[in-house]
């Protein structure tokens, strides 16, 4: 770390355990947790060791003692409590994606800019250790031309239509919790698609089971990508290029190995990540304090423009399934 900032937890479900877990274990200093009751920012507090529990989000954010905040509601409240922290004057982490559409991103990131404060969307996978040595291969041309990207991002997730996953209200369903992985991936690598072709299944309670899609991009590359709640596959990727490829084992939006080929399919490189405390989630946090010391608000690893050009693509693929949240 670079500058150490005072985190503040904004929510206290599964993702924000996950990360405040990842926070403490490699040194962060996690200063505050705000929830919707006492008792549950009382409990965080007590497992991670956070000096501040507060009752409720604005508490949170008012904490003169909170640098930066760590969003992590459901996908349909990231607007609306992120620019509560920006309002504040708090730096902001906020979990993918950074909104529910495109038109929210662009608001969001119009108040950061305008605050001159930090936004960053907590794509973790970004700022992961085998994704910048990837990145430096791909610098170097170790592939020659890149043409395609083939990656799936699917689970076998609870059926209970009272679950996060399965509700329609909270922007549930296999596109924005796991879809966004591999389309923000195609992202990284060829930009903007040019033509996107996206197919569904639905459960009951209307939310996209499984979602797969083609991409097409001006320079002529194809991303086929694959996403589902209700059935585990192989959560491998594969870049493919005139010289080569790369192969990430799963589960590859997680710390893992990778081979590259060359047109022979020899392996030239394997990669392992180096051993780390946790599960890798602090690597984004190293992102935002290393930004912020060097005053910027945005990154160029996952820039909030590219953000809102994601949301862009995800509001095209609901658009041809006919995927429309409550409120929109």
């Amino acid at each position: 770390m670079t500058e150490a900032l005072r985190w503040g937890i904004l929510a206290t479900g599964g993702i924000a355990h996950q990360f405040a877990g990842d926070l403490v274990k490699n040194g962060f200093m996690v200063q505050a947790v705000g929830s919707r009751s006492q008792a549950s920012a009382d409990a965080f507090a007590a497992e991670f060791g956070i000096p501040t529990a507060h009752p409720s989000y604005e508490a949170l954010v008012a904490d003169p003692e909170v640098d930066i905040v760590y969003v992590s509601t459901p996908h349909p409240f990231h607007a609306a409590n992120a620019a509560l922290a920006l309002e504040a004057g708090k730096h902001v982490l906020v979990e993918k994606p950074i909104t529910l559409n495109a038109a929210e991103a662009r608001t969001l990131v119009a108040l950061a800019e305008s605050k001159n404060l930090l936004l960053l969307e907590a794509m973790w996978t970004r700022f992961l250790p085998h994704m910048g040595r990837i990145r430096e291969l791909l610098a170097a041309n170790a592939l020659g031309d890149v043409h395609t990207l083939l990656a799936d991002h699917t689970q076998d997730l609870p059926d209970d239509p009272e679950h996060r996953i399965n509700s329609l209200p909270l922007g549930g369903g296999a596109l924005l919790d796991l879809g966004i992985y591999p389309v923000s991936f195609a992202s990284a690598l060829f930009g903007a698609p040019e033509k996107i072709l996206a197919a569904a299944t639905f459960k009951d309670t209307g939310v996209d089971a499984q979602i797969a899609s083609v991409f097409r991009y001006p320079g002529g590359q194809i991303a086929t990508l694959h996403s589902a709640s209700d059935t585990k596959g192989p959560n491998t990727a594969s870049i493919l290029g005139t010289a080569g490829r790369i192969d990430i084992d799963a589960v590859w939006y997680s710390p893992t190995s990778f081979r590259v080929y060359d047109s022979n399919n020899e392996v030239i490189e394997s990669y392992d990540t180096p051993e780390f405390v946790g599960r890798g989630m602090h690597f984004q946090a190293t992102e935002a304090e290393r930004l912020v010391a060097a005053g910027l608000i945005t990154s160029e690893l996952l820039s909030t423009a590219e953000s809102v050009q994601i949301m862009e693509t995800l509001d095209e693929m609901r658009a041809q399934i006919g995927l429309v949240y409550p409120g929109e």
